[in-house]
């Protein structure tokens, strides 16, 4: 299992130091580390879809002092006092705060899944489909929609779940067994957060159902993970089992709520047949003059999720109120003169603008845009030593940023129907691929800049950071070829704009306070 996970962010890794350098993000392995701080109100914070951190009820647990808590205790130190190195390796692996963990699982899944269906011996495409996940072609194709998507329920349900186990924590103030009993040695920093319920356990049950519900042929895989961070929990010296017990029943309990989101969001219909595609870019032709025409080889006859636009928000109750405003004329100035400039670019193509243009692609089997912002997020919350819920918090505001950016976008998209530069200039020719979507705008741009506007206001220390590098990805796009100068900063604008609405939200929620 470790192996599949190291040896992936091992190939990131070179792959980041081989095309990287200055003060572009880079992959930093990490291991356990003392938090910055408990945040002790943390239960009093506001879930996203859950009522309240009471909401979800578990049972009280045993006195210490208890017979049933005892026994606990002795099999605990038992079953640690008989591990193996490969049980070792898995305590160090999963560290205490294991989110990121979870966060790395999800887009090692996503990396796996992006590859486009094959087309048919006679020319057709049979879309991935749920209802038969084996295929062929095998469900998902986790593109930058489908990928933000799951990136954004996973954490939601984290955070949620959090939430609910730090109220139960201090309700309950259960001290953690090595604080207890002094001859066991806790594998992880000390910290005074109680241990009732296991937040671990929360983020296992919660990240393996939710991953489970999106990846439907990697659930084995997946429980073979859990099973392995739960056991690891009690091996830490952290948690006895009634600790574990609780916070999975935590993690059903989000995980269903979460589920039943996402089972009535839009995201089913966003897939369309060819005669729907067909009539979206026909109202485009109609309203605008102009259409965006597929250029891939071999062609597929329907552009990537023209309904994505429709999928149920976050933190926005109407798309059309973030709208973009419309692309330039294709006989105007404006518009000539980015054909120059593009032009401009693909004959003075430097080393320093090939190698942004190749950092920020992200294209098929990698973990798309969105997983590239997670890898970044992981790198700072580490480097501030988030405890679990601030980490969670931090991964559920920004991937429904990121979300509610794409959602945007792909309205966008489709709505104005925009043509690439390869199809508007002749001869052109692109150096990252040829994109199944309309051009305006660029969800580079959108996806990077909505992530980086969260992490500014969770890191305000790294903000310039942060949106420097969300400018760099979005003028990657157009020295690839790719998109237009406008798609990128308009699609900024656009992804800074919808990430204000989720940092509204994020504001109100008690943990600024």
């Amino acid at each position: 299992m470790n192996n599949k996970i190291y040896t992936l962010l091992l190939a990131v890794g070179l792959i980041t130091l081989a095309s990287c350098e200055k003060d572009t993000p880079q992959y930093l392995p990490y291991e356990s580390y003392a938090y910055s701080e408990p945040d002790e109100d943390g239960g009093d914070w506001v879930p996203v879809l859950q009522e309240s951190g009471a909401a979800i009820e578990i049972t009280t647990p045993e006195a210490t002092d208890s017979q049933s808590y005892l026994d606990e205790l002795e099999d605990m130190k038992e079953a640690m006092a008989s591990m193996t190195s490969e049980q070792k390796k898995a305590v160090k692996y999963w560290t205490n705060n294991p989110a990121i963990r979870w966060n790395e699982i999800a887009l090692e899944l996503i990396a796996k899944y992006n590859l486009i269906p094959g087309p048919n011996a006679d020319g057709t495409y049979t879309l991935p489909n749920p209802s038969n996940p084996e295929g062929p072609p095998a469900f998902p194709f986790a593109h930058p929609p489908y990928a933000c998507r799951a990136l954004a329920y996973m954490s939601v349900a984290q955070f949620d779940g959090l939430i609910s186990a730090w109220h139960h924590k201090y309700n309950y103030n259960r001290p953690a067994p090595y604080q207890l009993d002094e001859s066991i040695d806790y594998a992880y920093e000390d910290n005074d957060i109680p241990s009732y319920p296991s937040d671990g356990a929360v983020v296992a049950r919660a990240s393996r159902n939710i991953l489970t519900a999106m990846f439907p042929l990697e659930a084995e895989y997946l429980q073979e993970l859990e099973e392995e961070h739960l056991e690891s929990l009690m091996l830490s010296g952290g948690n006895v089992m009634s600790d574990i017990d609780a916070g999975v029943e935590i993690g059903d309990a989000v995980s269903s709520t979460a589920l039943a989101r996402a089972a009535n969001d839009g995201m089913k219909n966003a897939q369309t047949p060819k005669a729907v595609s067909d009539s979206i870019k026909q109202a485009a032709l109609d309203r605008f003059g102009w259409a965006w025409d597929n250029l891939e080889i071999p062609v597929r006859p329907v552009g990537l999720t023209p309904l994505f636009g429709k999928v149920t928000m976050w933190s926005i109750d109407d798309v059309e109120s973030v709208r973009p405003i419309a692309p330039p004329q294709l006989d105007s100035q404006e518009f000539l003169d980015d054909i120059k400039l593009l032009k401009d670019y693909a004959d003075n193509m430097t080393d320093e603008r090939r190698r942004i243009a190749n950092f920020w692609q992200d294209g098929l089997g990698t973990y798309t845009p969105p997983g590239h912002w997670n890898r970044i997020a992981n790198e700072l919350m580490v480097e501030y030593r988030l405890n679990p819920l601030q980490t969670t918090r931090t991964l559920a505001y920004m991937n429904m940023a990121i979300m509610d950016s794409g959602i945007s976008c792909w309205d966008a998209k489709y709505y104005y129907h925009y043509p690439r530069p390869i199809q508007m200039i002749e001869g052109f020719k692109t150096i990252a691929g040829t994109p199944n979507f309309p051009s305006y705008t660029s969800g580079h741009s959108v996806f990077s800049a909505a992530a980086s506007e969260v992490l500014s206001y969770v890191f305000p220390e790294e903000a310039s950071k942060m949106r420097a590098w969300a400018e760099e990805a979005a003028i990657s796009r157009v020295y690839g070829g790719i998109h237009w100068s406008f798609d990128a900063t308009v699609g900024t604008e656009q992804g800074r704009n919808v990430a204000q609405y989720t940092i509204d939200r994020a504001k109100a929620d008690g943990a600024d306070q």
